[in-house]
């Protein structure tokens, strides 16, 4: 399974054609988070056209499965936060929680924001987003 980034959402939602293509040829189930949708639409209420960016979101997570949190990405992500604050490189705890469900799901998280999700032990990134 490949867990869509909130930056990857945005490019699609933007009309990335190369990003749009890579969701397209990729086998695997594709689906976002719980984190991400809210993020989606917190982007789309404060907006110059919040009631067609809205639409649009909705729309969009329509298309792809949009992860719950569960007891395992909790506990999960408790792990990951206290070890993250033991050595000094704490993330966001928005990221912290969408490396969790993502850990939990053995997903790869398909996201253009490497530099924080590096430092979570054992999640596989992809980038999708050409720079």
């Amino acid at each position: 399974m490949r867990v869509l980034d909130t930056d990857t959402c945005v490019e699609i939602l933007r009309g990335n054609r190369a990003v749009i293509a890579q969701r397209e040829a990729t086998l695997d189930a594709i689906a976002t988070t719980w984190i991400t949708a809210a993020e989606l639409a917190f982007g789309a209420a404060k907006s110059l056209h919040p009631e067609r960016n809205q639409n649009r979101v909705i729309a969009f997570l329509h298309s792809l499965p949009v992860i719950e949190m569960n007891m395992l990405a909790a506990e999960r992500f408790g792990a990951i936060k206290a070890q993250l604050e033991r050595s000094g490189q704490l993330i966001a705890d928005a990221d912290l929680w969408i490396a969790s469900i993502s850990l939990v799901h053995g997903a790869v998280l398909v996201t253009g924001n490497r530099r924080h999700y590096e430092r979570v032990a054992g999640l596989m990134l992809e980038n999708w987003i050409p720079r």
